[in-house]
Formats: structure tokens, C-alpha cells, sequence
């Protein structure tokens, strides 16, 4: 992530996206048209989360997506919040995330905070943070991801045998169950679920590990931001996944190689002033050693 940069004045359009439990964030949502309408702020939603909601009076239908936004208002966790960041991917619009979900990293405030949040997201009140994402040669309609790549074996299939090239030079070569490539941002997820090392917010790389190694010696790889990734499945293998935060996006054939790149800036991520990655660390997760 990069150096704060100056929210928006006022904002006078959102969009507003919530999780896949609507009953959960109903009550927020009614929260939310109330203080949109108190500093005459237009709140929309696409036609999908109006009918998930069956209708929710004080919010326009937006029936074209690039219609512009000042900002995009997340009522989940963070997989919502990962699904607007890749939506509003290198628009400028800033994601403010509201956490209705478990862990809510990405989160600018908690459910608890709710009406100051929203009197917060609605005035402007937040510093915005761009986030580095990473793009893989993939046929989808946003084709970045800004938690991580990951190349997974599929259920009761075999073994993945997957190997990557950095530089021109093969680095790992491994039987297992998937590889990952995070961002600072994704390393607090699946990648750290592979053992893999936390990258603090501001770190200009990505990290590589492998799921589930067949093998002992196996060790996640911190990248340059320059270094480009290529993934190969091993020849006679079964496919495997490809997966962008947790979206399925295509496969990796037996045989096939992809490129994934680092990239700077690809989205903005809306937080409290005085947001600190070290402290959220330690709520979120606790302390790294006793």
C-alpha cells in the first residue's frame, strides 16, 4: 500500500454492496439510507443486491455499472469487501468497508461502529490507501486480484505437481495441493494459512507458497515487484483451479503456464484516520509471540 492520499470532500453518489446473508445487514442498510439522505448523498445499488434485499426503499437502482460513484460502501467481510476492491479495480472510486463478517481485515470500522461509520464514509472523513494487486492472464471481466493467485487441485483429484519460474529460473518444483501468490494485503490469508510470512502494508513484492507440500523443504519465496511469476502444471497432471480472492476464474490444464505480475496501485481501500497495520494486526490475529 502506498502512501495515504486525500479522500473525497464530500461525497454526493454511492453505490452500496453487502454480504451474501441480507438478513444480517438489513437493519444496517436502513442505517445507511438514513444517514445518506441527512448530508444528501445519493445511495445506489445494482439490480442484484436490490432483489437480494427485495427491494430497499431510499436506494436508486444503478442500471449501468460504469454510471460514476464518489464512493462504494461494503456492509460484509472481507470477501465482499475484496469484491468491490476488484469491481472498482484502477477507478479511483475508494472502498469503505463496514464489517459484517468474521475477521474484517480490510474493514475501515466494526458493525458496533456502525452509525459513526457511516456518518464517516458519507462526509468523507477517511484517508484512502492504494492497494497493489496482482494480474493473471486469465479470460475474466477483471482479471487482478488484491488478496491473491492461487492454483488449487480440485476435490478428489490427484496430487497437483506445480512448479514456478522467477528471472527465467525455475525456483520451486513441488507435488502438493496448490500454490498461492499474495499480495501485503492477502498475505494475512490463505497465505498465511501455508505458513507463509505477513507482509505489512507498504511492502512493494508478493509472496509465493505452496500448499499443502509433499515435501519438507518447501519454503514461501518473498518476490521484487518486478519479478514476474510463471505457473506451470506439470504434464500428464490434472487441471487445477485458478482462483482470484477466492473467485473461480479458469484452470491451469496439464502441461499449461500463466503469468501473474505485480501491480501498483490497482485499487483504493477507505480507512480511519490513524489506522495502523501493526495494531490491526494484534486485534485481528493477536500477538505474533508470547
Amino acid at each position: 500500500m502506498s502512501t495515504e492520499a486525500a479522500a473525497p470532500t464530500a461525497v454526493r453518489k454511492a453505490v452500496v454492496l453487502t454480504h451474501t446473508q441480507p438478513d444480517q445487514t438489513a437493519a444496517a442498510l436502513r442505517a445507511a439510507v438514513a444517514a445518506a439522505s441527512r448530508v444528501s448523498c445519493t445511495l445506489l445499488a445494482d439490480p442484484e443486491e436490490l432483489e437480494k434485499h427485495q427491494g430497499a426503499p431510499g436506494i436508486e437502482v444503478r442500471e449501468e455499472p460504469t454510471e460514476q460513484v464518489d464512493l462504494c460502501l461494503v456492509l460484509g467481510g472481507d470477501g465482499t469487501i475484496l469484491q468491490a476492491l476488484r469491481a472498482y479495480a484502477w477507478s479511483g472510486v475508494p472502498v469503505f468497508g463496514i464489517n459484517f463478517g468474521t475477521i474484517g481485515f480490510l474493514a475501515a470500522a466494526e458493525r458496533d461502529q456502525l452509525e459513526s461509520g457511516l456518518e464517516r464514509a458519507f462526509s468523507g472523513d477517511f484517508d484512502v490507501m492504494t492497494l497493489p494487486g496482482l494480474s493473471a492472464e486469465v479470460e475474466a471481466e477483471m482479471p487482478i486480484a488484491l488478496n491473491d493467485v492461487s492454483f488449487i487441485r480440485r476435490p478428489h483429484g490427484r496430487v497437483a505437481e506445480l512448479s514456478y519460474r522467477l528471472g527465467g529460473q525455475e525456483v520451486g518444483h513441488v507435488r502438493c495441493d496448490g500454490l498461492v501468490a499474495a499480495t501485503p494485503a492477502g498475505s494475512t490469508g490463505y497465505n498465511l494459512a501455508n505458513q507463509g510470512p505477513i507482509l505489512a502494508w507498504g511492502v512493494k513484492g508478493y509472496v509465493v507458497s505452496f500448499i499443502a507440500p509433499h515435501t519438507l523443504t518447501a519454503r514461501a519465496l518473498v518476490v521484487a515487484p518486478d519479478d514476474v511469476l510463471h505457473v506451470l502444471n506439470g504434464v500428464g497432471r490434472d487441471p487445477v483451479d485458478v482462483v482470484l480472492d477466492g473467485a473461480l476464474v479458469g484452470e491451469l490444464a496439464s502441461g499449461e503456464e500463466l503469468e501473474v505480475r505485480f501491480r501498483e496501485a490497482a485499487s483504493r481501500l477507505a480507512q480511519l484516520p490513524g489506522s495502523n497495520f501493526y495494531r490491526r494486526i494484534r486485534e485481528k490475529f493477536g500477538h505474533l509471540a508470547h
